[in-house]
């Protein structure tokens, strides 16, 4: 028998001994937690019946509340049984299958024992000797797997460093329990198994490969120190998923103080909420907070104006290069996002400390009860070193206090007595309850005429002035959107507050359109946040401690002026910023952009950077034709995974084009590429793209509202299209009338980017100029 056969035969025994083990728990674990929720079930249902209650004396009172004390500590011990025991079941059944993934073989310095270490997606002991059978791939020892080859090598616990050698590094795949492939490596991680993977078919939702985690992207999952980790990196470099594994690690290693409701991720787009959410799951951990930026902005003032999102935003950039307004429209977008801006609007708050304030008038029933005149006066009086947003709550209990002595005259008023004759028995018997507890010690009997009709009064005014209390208890007497229309409306008041960074290009026009969009009570994307952000500044900020970790995935897309309101919403949290700069596709300056804006939030001291070069994703032959189509794209280095030549097909009309691209995607479907993408470049053009091929293919149109990411042959707009991949992709137009402009230059890249194993591009015409610089050895090209 060779060596190999032998080893092969001796790590089979051990899966065998492992999975048996794994069984025996399952079926131990199985039986528990029935037996549990059995008991959980019982105590709900007889709750009661093993609780007297007794309030007749402060004795037995202390009895009743003693024994449901014990009832209520009895089900809680028992849920909680039941929770630990069905999630350890889970994991078990989730590892059984495949209890590991890799091994090695390490002597620590200074002794003569070679500990054989086995990683998993979880820890399994052997409860007989209390010895780990499988290593978390999150423990510390386990960070040797993924930094080192055979030979010296080192690890970092809470108490120190452990030094020593690695004398073996084994790689596995084990499925239903039987070894598929097993070899030993001399690099980090085996480009074998990595070939496996990435050879594969797209998912419908992407996969957490822990076996498979590089050594730099071992450092992003176990950096602790830095406040802000910032990740930049290639596209399909493994920026999400290596996050996600981060979270995974940090919920691990701290989990006695950080909770998985803790972390919040800001995502592109819904979708993508979807294809990212078997991650954590996968690894034992439930799912952190999910949203997207636009949601988080619609819940605050949504309710106050139609918010514009980003895609709508995008589909004007994308559409409209001959509008009039067009050029007035992106220097807004430009302006409105940067930090010159953000400059603007804390000088703006110092200026309304002395001048300017707003205020709307508080009304009732068509009376002025305080007028903005007196409301500014008075605000005004305050003590000026007060900040604005304090003054702001003086003002309002100032308010509260002027509505409670116009209550008091408003009693007597003629609309009182007649609603008082309007109130039903239900009222009189609510009055009746309340005035006999208020006058028990007063000798006076609701039986009084006078009494009576006072105390009905007092409720009638009283409740008719709730919703006015309401208002003013939510600082809505200040009229924020006329103090941020004054900006644009006031004539040199931007100027002087801007100081040496002046007003952009094109400021009456950007003016005239932000004016016309508040009076239709309408933001547009690049005013949501800057509105929101003065909103805090007048009414005070509303902070959220309770995050410890955010995750901003895509944060090229996100603009300097969003990255420092994210800094203040979550005063206590630490970021992890996932981007690329080439694939930053809106108007506005990115926060990875030129000058780093991001780098800044936090300081150098508190801010680490972290490059991904080396793109998983694509085949060699598309990532070889992609970067040369961006700035330092040269620096991206392709995995080693052959496929054929990206194909550019031109064709002379649109019936041609169509022909040729149905053709093709029946060809795909038969050879089993069970997920294509024709990307588009807008919204619009996927649509008209959608009604010409439905009756032929089975497609299915992806828009901002698609909830979830699925299978099968996808038309879909460019921009949503980012952060997910696709087995084939399709660019449905890459031709120069469609891409051409150095503002589209990225959104080319990203679309092309997405592609796993095929890339076609067919053009109505000439091709791109993205296309055509590119070296003629990367791509073919023929006629539809």
């Amino acid at each position: 028998m060779s060596m190999t056969e032998q080893q092969w035969n001796e790590e089979q025994q051990r899966v065998n001994n492992v999975v048996g083990l794994m069984e025996q728990q399952i079926g131990q674990l199985e039986g528990e937690v029935g037996e549990v929720r059995g008991e959980v079930v019982d105590i709900r249902a007889h709750f009661w019946d093993d609780v007297t209650v007794n309030m007749g004396t402060a004795e037995d009172a202390a009895e009743t509340l003693s024994n449901l004390k014990q009832q209520v500590e009895m089900l809680s011990e028992r849920e909680r049984t039941h929770r630990l025991a069905y999630s350890a079941l889970k994991k078990l059944n989730r590892m059984v299958k495949s209890p590991y993934f890799g091994r090695i073989d390490f002597k620590e310095t200074g002794t003569q024992q070679t500990e054989k270490i086995y990683l998993g997606i979880a820890s399994f002991m052997d409860e007989k000797d209390d010895t780990f059978l499988v290593y978390d791939w999150r423990a510390p020892v386990s960070s040797l797997y993924y930094d080192y080859p055979p030979g010296p090598s080192a690890y970092e616990t809470p108490g120190g460093s452990i030094e020593g050698e690695m004398l073996l590094k084994r790689q596995y795949v084990i499925r239903e329990g039987d070894i598929r492939l097993m070899f030993d490596t001399g690099v980090t991680i085996g480009d074998e198994l990595l070939q496996q993977v990435l050879s594969r078919s797209s998912d419908a939702q992407m996969k957490s490969i822990v076996a498979t985690i590089q050594k730099e992207q071992n450092q992003i999952i176990r950096n602790d120190r830095s406040r802000m980790l910032i990740v930049q990196g290639a596209a399909g470099s493994g920026k999400t998923s290596s996050a996600l594994q981060r979270v995974a690690y940090l919920l691990y290693k701290n989990r006695e103080t950080l909770q998985a409701d803790q972390m919040l991720l800001f995502s592109p787009n819904p979708m993508f909420n979807s294809y990212v959410s078997t991650v954590l799951p996968e690894l034992g951990e439930e799912n952190m907070l999910q949203t997207t930026f636009q949601q988080y902005l619609e819940s605050r003032i949504g309710r106050d104006f139609q918010l514009e999102d980003p895609f709508i935003q995008i589909e004007y950039v994308l559409s409209a290069p001959e509008d009039v307004e067009y050029a007035a429209r992106n220097s807004g977008i430009r302006y409105k996002s940067s930090v010159d801006y953000l400059m603007v609007m804390d000088a703006y708050k110092t200026w309304l400390e002395q001048q300017g304030m707003n205020f709307i008038s508080i009304r009732f029933k068509g009376r002025e009860v305080v007028s903005s005149r007196r409301i500014k006066e008075r605000f005004y009086s305050f003590d000026s070193s007060i900040r604005l947003a304090n003054r702001v709550v003086l003002l309002r209990d100032w308010l509260l206090k002027e509505i409670s002595a116009f209550e008091k005259l408003e009693r007597s008023m003629p609309w009182v007595e007649e609603e008082i004759e309007l109130l039903d028995v239900d009222d009189y018997r609510r009055a009746y309850k309340e005035q006999q507890r208020i006058q028990k010690d007063k000798g006076t009997t609701f039986d009084d005429f006078d009494v009576e009709k006072s105390y009905l009064a007092r409720m009638v005014v009283h409740e008719r002035l709730k919703p006015l209390r309401r208002r003013v208890k939510q600082l809505r007497f200040v009229n924020v959107r006329a103090l941020y229309r004054q900006l644009f409306d006031k004539e040199g008041l931007l100027a002087s507050l801007s100081g040496e960074a002046g007003v952009p290009e094109y400021w009456p026009e950007i003016s005239r359109q932000t004016i016309q969009r508040l009076e239709q009570s309408e933001l547009a994307y690049e005013d949501v946040t800057p509105y929101l952000y003065l909103l805090e500044l007048v009414q005070g900020f509303q902070t959220n401690t309770s995050i410890r970790h955010v995750i901003i995935d895509e944060a090229q897309d996100y603009s300097p002026f969003q990255l420092h309101f994210l800094k203040r919403l979550f005063p206590r949290c630490r970021m992890t910023a996932l981007g690329d700069v080439n694939q930053g596709i809106y108007a506005h300056a990115s926060s990875l952009g030129e000058h780093d804006p991001i780098a800044r939030l936090y300081g150098a001291e508190q801010t680490e950077l972290i490059r991904l070069m080396r793109s998983y994703r694509s085949t060699r032959e598309i990532v070889e034709f992609t970067r040369g189509m961006v700035p330092g794209g040269e620096d991206i280095v392709p995995f080693n995974r052959s496929g054929e030549k990206p194909k550019v097909i031109v064709a002379s009309g649109l019936e041609l084009l169509h022909d040729r691209m149905k053709a093709d995607l029946q060809a795909l479907i038969a050879d089993q590429y069970e997920s294509i993408a024709v990307i588009c470049k807008t919204a619009n053009e996927s649509a008209e793209v959608y009604e010409a091929m439905r009756e032929h293919l089975p497609l299915r149109l992806i828009t901002k509202q698609t909830p979830s990411f699925e299978k099968g042959v996808l038309i879909i707009p460019s921009y949503l299209a980012k952060g997910v991949e696709f087995d084939a992709v399709i660019i449905y137009n890459g031709s120069r009338e469609r891409y051409s402009r150095e503002n589209e230059r990225k959104l080319f890249y990203t679309a092309c980017t997405r592609a796993m194993h095929l890339l076609y591009i067919y053009s109505l015409g000439q091709p791109s100029p993205f296309i055509t610089s590119q070296a003629d050895n990367t791509y073919l090209c023929t006629n539809g």
